[in-house]
């Protein structure tokens, strides 16, 4: 079993819980930085320059081997170059599903089926019951939608053994084993955004690319911006228009058109969206479950919640909301869930592609 050993209190945790289920457990940090000088100190992220310490002590406390594996090249390829890519083209991604999708459990897994692994340990907040992945106890923390891009055989050598218990309960789990990482804060921002400003970061990798900041309903311009990358859809702060809207009330980003440069927006209510295209399906199962049937969607990390109805196409997925969401933009995505009591069994996902 290989423990996948971010430097933080859930991971820690969880490699401890596959030592104690018995497996003969490797533990490993992934090298993420091309330029790890450049990485922040402290807690804010998951790559700082502590994390590789305190998952070497956390594998010391267990007993257990531990290594670095460089994977530098493979990230800045599939998610940083991928999210700037994505916000070039008015979308908006998510890194830590992209991150899970392509490294965690692509080039990590595939490294270590090679090397006779039998599965990778992480410390994420979801559960795997009888090969379906399904929703943690921890409603607050739950992170199977971030998970809900990963293949039947990708869950099928995957291993997380703390989704079962609150956070708090990691965490006084963590200090009895006498981990330092028990009162480690939780990590929030984008690991490779050391500053945290994600439209400085954009500028820098895609310079200045004006355009105009349009009135949805007289089309008249507002203000002029200097790339789409600054913009996402439901956003309502740092627009740079100076006037109030006539009725007073604020504007939100409503579309962004990156070949023009336009970036329309309008009133919170004409948010609203009942239908969502997407590409790219993965189904947990291997097969979606039906030509049409009612599920449970969700379109972002936490909330934006919704009964629905998906329709698998060649093309690939269109999922109709039986009661409109708000703030849903293209690059995101839908994750969709079985539509039971609890609604916490994964069914698959896929990318939005467009939203009406």
């Amino acid at each position: 079993m290989l423990a996948a050993m971010s430097g933080g209190v859930d991971s820690a945790v969880a490699a401890a819980r596959a030592v104690d289920a018995g497996h003969d457990v490797v533990g490993v940090h992934l090298a993420l930085s091309e330029t790890p000088d450049a990485l922040r100190s402290g807690s804010r992220g998951c790559c700082s320059r502590e994390d590789a310490a305190d998952a070497r002590r956390a594998a010391d406390v267990l007993g257990i081997p531990f290594y670095v594996w460089d994977f530098a090249t493979r990230f800045r390829e599939d998610v940083v170059d991928d999210f700037v890519a994505a916000y070039a083209a008015g979308q908006t991604p998510n890194p830590c599903l992209r991150c899970n999708e392509k490294i965690k459990f692509a080039a990590l897994l595939d490294k270590a089926l090679a090397l006779g692994f039998d599965a990778v340990c992480t410390g994420h907040y979801a559960r795997l019951v009888a090969g379906e992945l399904r929703r943690a106890v921890d409603a607050g923390k739950d992170q199977s939608y971030v998970l809900a891009v990963l293949t039947r055989h990708q869950l099928a050598h995957a291993m997380f053994p703390i989704g079962d218990t609150p956070k708090p309960g990691v965490r006084a789990e963590a200090a009895e084993r006498g981990l330092r990482v028990a009162d480690k804060p939780d990590s929030h921002d984008i690991c490779f955004i050391p500053s945290g400003d994600t439209r400085a970061f954009l500028g820098t990798r895609l310079g200045v690319r004006p355009g105009a900041v349009v009135d949805a309903d007289t089309g008249a311009e507002l203000a002029r911006h200097d790339g789409v990358h600054g913009f996402t859809v439901g956003q309502r702060k740092g627009l740079g228009i100076d006037a109030p809207a006539a009725d007073g009330r604020p504007r939100y980003v409503l579309g962004i058109e990156p070949a023009t440069g336009t970036v329309t927006v309008g009133p919170a209510s004409a948010l609203d969206v009942r239908t969502i295209e997407a590409g790219r399906p993965v189904w947990s199962a291997g097969v979606a479950p039906g030509s049409r049937f009612e599920c449970i969607a969700q379109v972002r990390a936490h909330g934006g919640v919704a009964a629905a109805v998906a329709e698998p196409a060649p093309d690939g997925l269109r999922v109709e909301l039986q009661e409109p969401l708000r703030g849903v933009a293209p690059g995101q995505a839908v994750a969709i869930y079985r539509p039971d009591a609890r609604g916490d069994v994964v069914l698959g996902s896929a990318t939005i592609t467009a939203t009406a």
